[in-house]
């Protein structure tokens, strides 16, 4: 679909190296729209644009929207911006990604992944469904799909598959048609305030989903099953281990490279199923949930079970999220994004059911002050199913606040709190020095992180 109307503007992303706004700026150049942006670094989503042809600016500066007729900003760009400031001035068009994304899909048939955790594994995992389908959805993800190696695709179809983030409340502008309730957690107090304030914002997503499409909430958390007595109209279907679960997890089994389970499905009017074996090449209950979700929308949708089971086993993965980047000295080193407690207990939970004999050694860089001071004490608590914890600096991801706390008594707590044994370091480079000195034999190493975690465990083979 090309934009004949849009030719005359020139959108401009302000933080365009971002999961989500490249994703989007990918998608509308695709379609045909004019789109730049701008970002303070290069990486791997900007080298990625640059392919397409997307113009980009390093640093921010007001020139950069000299000829910009709208601008589309990330949630991580403060008011002192001088872009934004100069936007203001001129009176341009200013919108949030998630208002910009709920633009471009309005016309769309959309299936909208949130929740606190899991919407960007299951989003991809529908992906990995729809790929062995004839069916071409446009994909906008919040992570890079390993089997296309990047977070956005557009289709050929009118389906859309799309990750819906909650950080700054702008997926209740996203107009759904089915959509996913992973779970509801204690995250972005910075812009909700309260709990009750997140929880009411879900509630008005899923009063969105019209009467010819369903939402799929998972019952297994808490906080979405306290919100099913708030929801006006019972146009949802429920998923989980929860025996009352319409489409309910049963007979798990976990080994290294996969996990297999089996689902019982119970809706109204409906003959009673239940699918054998579905096997996906991940590890832990949530993936298992996050899979479950998936496949309850495919076969609302009318996929048949073969189709599923197939996308599923051979689903190709989701970079930072449980990848193994490399062995040393018989030592499997792993990359993941976990950087909130809940995260953490569920990654390593499922590193444990499939490795139980190995040590298991999380290396954690805990992400944005605001985050640690706010869940401190559920933090200290998240690695129960760790052997060994090497805490790194904290990555304040811009945040000028102070963290409020002794440090070296926040290891202490993870020591007692978690019952590990702690390494506390300062920088990559005595990272480097722990893992030659101390790391031998059959062991997982995890890195854990938001921030430069990531590229500090991939750059550790060219130190050790």
């Amino acid at each position: 679909m090309k934009i004949e109307l849009a030719k005359t503007e020139i959108i401009h992303f302000i933080g365009i190296g971002g999961i989500g706004m490249s994703g989007l700026a990918l998608i509308m150049k695709g379609m045909g729209f004019n789109v730049q942006g701008s970002d303070v670094l290069i990486n791997k989503n900007i080298e990625r644009l640059k392919k397409d042809k997307i113009k980009i600016n390093i640093q921010h500066n007001k020139n950069n929207i000299m000829r910009a007729t709208i601008l589309v900003i990330s949630s991580a760009i403060k008011k002192n911006n001088p872009e934004l400031i100069e936007a203001r001035k001129k009176k341009l068009p200013i919108y949030k990604r998630g208002e910009m994304l709920a633009n471009i899909v309005s016309l769309t048939k959309n299936i909208v992944v949130t929740g606190s955790h899991g919407k960007t594994t299951t989003t991809s995992l529908l992906a990995a469904i729809f790929s062995k389908t004839k069916l071409d959805p446009t994909i906008i993800n919040g992570g890079v799909l390993n089997a296309i190696n990047n977070s956005a695709k557009l289709g050929k179809s009118d389906w859309c598959i799309l990750e819906a983030d909650e950080s700054d409340g702008s997926f209740i502008h996203v107009p759904p048609t089915y959509s996913i309730v992973t779970n509801i957690d204690r995250e972005h107090m910075d812009y909700y305030n309260s709990m009750s304030d997140l929880k009411n914002l879900f509630i008005k997503f899923i009063n969105k989903v019209p009467s010819f499409g369903k939402s799929f909430i998972c019952i297994d958390d808490k906080n979405n099953n306290n919100l099913l007595k708030k929801i006006k109209i019972k146009n949802f279907y429920t998923y989980g281990i929860n025996p009352k679960s319409q489409f309910r997890i049963k007979n798990i089994k976990q080994v290294k490279e996969f996990s297999e389970y089996d689902l019982e499905i119970k809706l109204p009017g409906k003959r009673n199923i239940v699918i054998n074996k579905i096997k996906i090449p991940l590890l832990g209950i949530h993936n298992i949930r996050n899979s479950t979700a998936a496949v309850a929308v495919a076969l609302t949708i009318g996929i048949s079970h073969n189709i599923i089971k197939s996308g599923l086993k051979e689903f190709k993965g989701v970079q930072r999220r449980f990848n193994k980047i490399f062995t040393y000295r018989e030592t499997s080193f792993y990359d993941d994004y976990a950087h909130h407690p809940t995260e953490i207990k569920e990654v390593l939970n499922g590193v444990r059911a499939a490795y139980k004999k190995e040590e298991v050694i999380c290396v954690f860089q805990p992400h944005r002050i605001s985050r640690l001071k706010d869940l401190k004490k559920e933090f200290s608590l998240s690695f129960k199913k760790a052997d060994t914890v090497i805490l790194c600096p904290v990555y304040a991801a811009g945040e000028k606040i102070k963290l409020g706390f002794n440090y070296n008594n926040f290891a202490k707590n993870i020591i007692k709190n978690s019952k590990v044994k702690l390494f506390m370091i300062n920088d990559q480079y005595e990272l480097s020095k722990l893992i030659k000195n101390t790391i031998y034999g059959k062991k997982i190493v995890v890195g854990m992180g938001a921030g430069t975690i990531s590229a500090w465990m991939r750059e550790l083979p060219s130190l050790i």
